[in-house]
C-alpha cells in the first residue's frame, strides 16, 4: 500500500492498492476511485460494535475498499477544509475524535469504539461517551479541520484544550476534564464551563478551527 497526501486548504489522500490489498475509509469520504477497486459498507466487529459505532457519531458502517487488480488509486478527502497526517500504529493505537477519521490500513488494523473511561469527559468533554479506537499494525490517516498543532506530552504533562480542538491522541494519554474557573470566564469567555485535560504521555493532535459537534450526520461523514 502506497499514499500521498496533496493539497493545501482542503487536503485529500491519495491510495495506491495492489491485488487483493484492503483499507478502511470513512463512509462518504470517496473523491475517485478505479473501476478495479470495489468497495461495500461493513462494520468493523461485526454485529456487536455496531450499536457503540452509532453512538460514536461516526456511523454504524465504514468504507471497505479492495483491489482487484494492481495499481488501484482511491482519493480520500473529508468533509471539511484541513489538513491529513499520518498515524503509524506501531507507536501504539490512536484514539480519533468525532470526524477526524479519514482511512485505515496496513497488515492488522482493528478499527472499534471505546466508551470514554472518565464520566465527566464522557458527557462535557466535547468528544462524546463514545470514542473510536484504531489498533494494530498499520497506519491511520487523522483529518484535523484547519492546521495541525502536535504535541509530545511527556509522563504527567498535562494540556488543557479547548472543547472541539481535539483531534486525535494516543491511547496512553488521559482524557479528562477540568473546570473553567470563575463567573465572567464561564459566562463570557467563549471556551464554556469544562476545558478538556490530557495527561500524559503520548502525542496529541490538536485542530485550529474547531469542530462542532453535529446533530443528525450531513456530507461525507453521514
Amino acid at each position: 500500500m502506497q499514499y500521498t497526501i496533496h493539497g493545501e486548504l482542503a487536503q485529500v489522500a491519495n491510495l495506491r492498492l495492489e491485488k487483493g490489498e484492503t483499507c478502511w475509509a470513512s463512509k462518504g469520504s470517496i473523491v475517485a476511485i478505479d473501476p478495479g477497486l470495489g468497495w461495500i459498507l461493513k462494520v468493523p466487529g461485526g454485529a456487536s460494535g455496531a450499536a457503540r459505532r452509532m453512538m460514536s457519531g461516526e456511523g454504524i458502517a465504514l468504507t471497505y475498499l479492495e483491489a482487484s487488480a494492481d495499481e488501484q488509486r482511491v482519493t480520500l478527502a473529508a468533509n471539511q477544509p484541513g489538513k491529513i497526517v499520518a498515524w503509524n500504529l506501531d507507536g501504539g493505537p490512536v484514539i480519533t475524535t468525532r470526524g477526524s477519521f479519514v482511512s485505515a490500513f496496513g497488515p492488522r488494523v482493528d478499527i472499534d469504539v471505546r466508551v470514554a473511561k472518565r464520566a465527566g469527559a464522557a458527557f462535557f468533554g466535547g468528544a462524546g461517551l463514545f470514542l473510536q479506537h484504531i489498533s494494530g499494525s498499520g497506519t491511520v490517516l487523522v483529518h484535523g479541520s484547519g492546521d495541525f498543532i502536535e504535541r509530545e506530552l511527556a509522563e504527567g504533562e498535562a494540556l488543557l484544550v479547548s472543547t472541539g480542538s481535539l483531534a486525535a491522541f494516543a491511547e496512553s494519554v488521559d482524557y479528562d476534564i477540568q473546570g473553567v474557573a470563575g463567573c465572567r470566564r464561564m459566562a463570557f469567555g467563549g471556551e464554556g464551563v469544562f476545558m478538556t485535560r490530557l495527561t500524559g504521555p503520548g502525542r496529541v493532535l490538536l485542530q485550529t478551527l474547531k469542530r462542532v459537534t453535529p446533530g443528525p450526520k450531513q456530507g461525507r461523514h453521514s
